[in-house]
């Protein structure tokens, strides 16, 4: 039954009345925040219960995602969405002269992730659910998340995202599915009856406790679980935790993400972190199946279970379960690890070999005895099974121990079934160059699922106008069905939906204005290009490359070559270890005190560098922007999201050939994307050969010296040094992100946008075609893939509830 909007209004007031005994009209927004996100939780309660009967009955296959980060943003709006009240809702509060908006903004944004990675284990969430499958999130509650970033003299200065400090409405405490997770101590194989089993002493106990989180399916009544874990002291374990320090250093194993690991007891933490999640994860999953589905027989767990190790974080999962097969249910070796490989799957994320976690030996014995063991015999019978049929080089080259290290994506790519890559070209480069020995040995097991975003929420929920003019040129069946977003190139020709899509775009972009006004006190220009990059702030995705192109623009203005007015909108997060990455942020920031406050160039070009960038954030951002920053050196990016959020709200992407932005080209046509740089046979052969010179550019290019002096010259105050670390950078010998490789190329499709955007009616033509083609790359359609290619997933089929 769908929610009425009188029948809102009455439960909104029992509500108020029941939690705060206050009314509609005295009541706070977060007040209202917490009214209305209890009448939510009613809504999808009764089908979250539903859906668990379901799976227990049916005994279908279900697929438990791992994944260190989940980002799913705020869940007021989209568990409304997805329930199918959000119009109603909002229509019902407007009555009561209340705004969603506001309201809605009360909820913290859940501070489980970092970026592309944690964004992308949401939206599988999301899509799971959505699409009809069984699928659970199995990650870590931290207290505190990723820092809240702020600017401090330009500065980035990280504080704790202390995100739990309001009630979180929509998590439950499952106290009674806990389990324990054990550290350190020592292990000895002791003989009970003929069966090698470990004895472990003085090790430290952590309970696990799970909190479930409903993941709402899109209009389909399948409601998921997202299942974050908790560390807390065991019970009867007290008296090994007598002291308030003792007992924080178990609260502290889920307080942070990504703690830092430039020392020592950063990367144990992390490392305790890593198997904590994993650990509890599959022990719970054991748990369901021999007792809830009452089914002993562990040979036929890959028929029930799958297990998608999201990059290399939750790699432990294949030793882990390994453990608990062999010396927890006296599975022999040989069939647990036939029924590991068949359970395990991996997705890589990164062709950087310095992305790819590596552990020290040393670390593991001390904190995972047993863990090690396992690892070092999966290794030992890996290299045994080689021998013979490969070079001993290829065997060096692919086992899991060497050099100290235990190497993370190799015990996930001989532990599992299945590796993929996030787009075509990253998988092809994992294929023949970062994992091609591996690719030799298992052809068979590699495949390509490029990512995907959440339509609906990026449309519907972040850009409610063109979500309406959708509807009203191609009908409302896009909302299900994203392939019938194509019939919206239809109207390429057509005035009237041109100009409404720019007075959409126009809208988004005062909206913005408003906000960076607030925010920041800037002033911007709302017909001015809206150029755009956000995402985390790394080297390889080339901050830097927009950055002397701002002091390019800012240069010519100064010398009065003129230029359409411009606003750049950086958002961006630098790991709290990351020096060079935080030295960027920093001159970012000068540049833009020195841009915005300079009279010559009035409000030509305005630099703006928002704080703590969030989805919250992004929804804000991304459909305002103008132009879509995917600039990153070719053959680094794995596939990128902001890409295709971007391209959905009708941003025009400038980009090199790298990840999905050629999926996107591919997509739009060459006519509708502004492609330049260096592509992926020119880059390696710089690597190859050693031939990069960055120096001989410099000095024979008289505009990107100038730019590039900018740093080091004094036009920049107060970043002396950190312009200094950027020009060194830059100018290095093989400097391996290749920046002023790309520097011409670059300014050659800078200039190319400016041509275009006076060509009014061709940018809006241009726009729709992105638009159209968005639905590529819908969330839905890569998780049908994952579902039939590898986790080999049967839809379930839940009774409606009344709602």
């Amino acid at each position: 039954m769908q929610l009425t909007k009188e029948e809102f209004k009455k439960r909104l007031e029992r509500k108020l009345d029941n939690y705060f005994e206050e009314d509609v009209k005295s009541a706070s927004n977060s007040d209202l925040y917490a009214a209305v996100s209890a009448i939510v939780r009613d809504g999808y309660t009764p089908q979250w219960r539903r859906t668990r009967i379901a799976e227990t009955n049916q005994k279908q296959k279900q697929v438990y995602y791992f994944s260190i980060e989940f980002l799913p943003g705020t869940l007021l709006k989209s568990n409304l969405l997805n329930l199918g009240w959000l119009k109603t809702v909002r229509e019902a509060l407007a009555d009561l002269h209340l705004d969603l908006d506001k309201i809605a903004a009360a909820e913290p944004d859940m501070a489980l992730g970092n970026g592309g990675l944690g964004r992308l284990a949401a939206a599988f969430m999301d899509s799971l659910a959505s699409t009809g499958y069984t699928g659970n999130g199995n990650g870590i509650r931290y207290k505190y998340g990723l820092f809240k970033q702020k600017f401090v003299n330009g500065y980035q200065k990280e504080l704790p995202n202390d995100w739990l400090k309001k009630e979180d409405h929509w998590e439950v405490r499952r106290e009674s599915k806990s389990v324990l997770v054990r550290f350190g101590g020592k292990v000895n194989m002791v003989d009970d009856n003929g069966w090698m089993t470990p004895q472990y002493e003085g090790e430290r106990v952590v309970r696990a406790v799970p909190y479930d989180v409903a993941v709402v399916g899109y209009k389909d009544g399948l409601t998921n679980t997202l299942r974050l874990w908790d560390a807390e002291v065991p019970p009867e374990e007290e008296l090994n935790y007598p002291t308030i320090t003792d007992r924080r250093r178990v609260e502290d194993l889920t307080s942070i993400l990504y703690p830092d690991d430039s020392n020592y007891e950063g990367r144990l933490l992390r490392l305790k972190q890593e198997y904590f999640f994993v650990s509890a994860g599959l022990q719970s999953i054991l748990n369901y199946y021999t007792k809830d589905l009452d089914n002993k027989d562990l040979t036929k767990l890959p028929n029930y279970v799958a297990v998608h190790i999201n990059d290399t974080h939750p790699a432990m999962a294949i030793a882990e379960l390994m453990r608990l097969l062999v010396d927890e249910h006296r599975v022999d070796w040989d069939t647990a690890w036939n029924i590991t490989q068949k359970v395990m799957s991996y997705t890589n994320h990164t062709i950087m070999a310095e992305a790819m976690e590596k552990w020290d030996v040393n670390m593991m014995s001390q904190l995972l005895p047993r863990i090690m063991q396992i690892i070092t015999e999966i290794d030992r019978r890996f290299c045994v099974g080689l021998k013979g049929h490969v070079s001993d080089d290829v065997i060096e080259r692919t086992r899991i121990i060497k050099n100290g290290q235990v190497q993370m994506a190799h015990l996930a790519i001989i532990g599992s079934h299945s590796i993929n890559g996030v787009a075509a070209l990253h998988t092809q480069l994992l294929e023949t160059k970062v994992l091609k020995d591996f690719y030799n040995l298992y052809p068979d097991r590699f495949n390509n699922k490029t990512n995907g975003i959440t339509l609906r929420r990026w449309l519907q929920i972040a850009n409610p106008e063109l979500s309406d003019l959708l509807d009203e040129t191609i009908g409302k069946n896009w909302r299900n069905d994203s392939d019938e977003m194509l019939n919206f190139e239809k109207y390429y020709h057509d005035t009237k939906v041109l100009h409404k899509l720019s007075d959409i775009k126009l809208d988004n972009k005062k909206k913005l204005a408003k906000f960076i006004k607030e925010r920041t006190g800037i002033v911007v220009d709302p017909t001015a290009i809206f150029d755009v990059q956000v995402k985390r702030l790394h080297a390889y995705k080339r901050q830097t490359l927009k950055l002397l192109h701002i002091l390019k623009l800012y240069q010519d203005l100064k010398a009065g070559i003129d230029h359409p007015k411009r606003v750049v909108i950086f958002g961006a997060k630098a790991a709290p270890s990351y020096v060079f990455a935080k030295q960027v942020i920093k001159v970012i920031n000068e540049t833009a005190n020195m841009i915005n406050n300079d009279p010559d160039v009035n409000d030509k070009l305005k630099v703006i560098f928002l704080e703590d960038y969030d989805v919250s954030l992004a929804e804000r951002i991304i459909p305002a922007a103008d132009v879509s920053e995917q600039i990153s050196t070719t053959t680094k990016e794995a596939s990128g999201t902001s890409n295709m959020k971007l391209m959905a709200n009708g941003a025009l992407t400038v980009a090199t050939m790298d990840g999905a932005n050629i999926e996107i080209k591919d997509a739009v046509g060459e006519d509708n994307i502004f492609s330049f740089g260096l592509n992926k046979d020119q880059v390696y052969k710089y690597y190859a050969e050693h031939s990069y010179h960055p120096r001989e550019m410099y000095e024979n290019d008289a505009v990107m010296k100038k730019a590039v002096d900018a740093l080091i010259d004094g036009t920049i105050p107060n970043c002396s040094a950190e312009g200094q670390a950027l020009f060194n950078n830059f100018l290095g010998d093989n400097e391996q992100f290749l920046v002023l490789a790309d520097f011409e190329a670059y300014l050659r499709a800078q200039a190319k946008i400016e041509q275009t955007w006076k060509q009014k009616r061709l940018w809006e033509q241009m726009s729709l075609v992105n638009i159209a083609h968005s639905e590529r790359f819908d969330v839905d359609k890569t998780i049908e893939r994952y579902a039939e290619d590898i986790w080999h997933l049967k839809k379930l089929e839940v009774e409606k509830a009344d709602r």
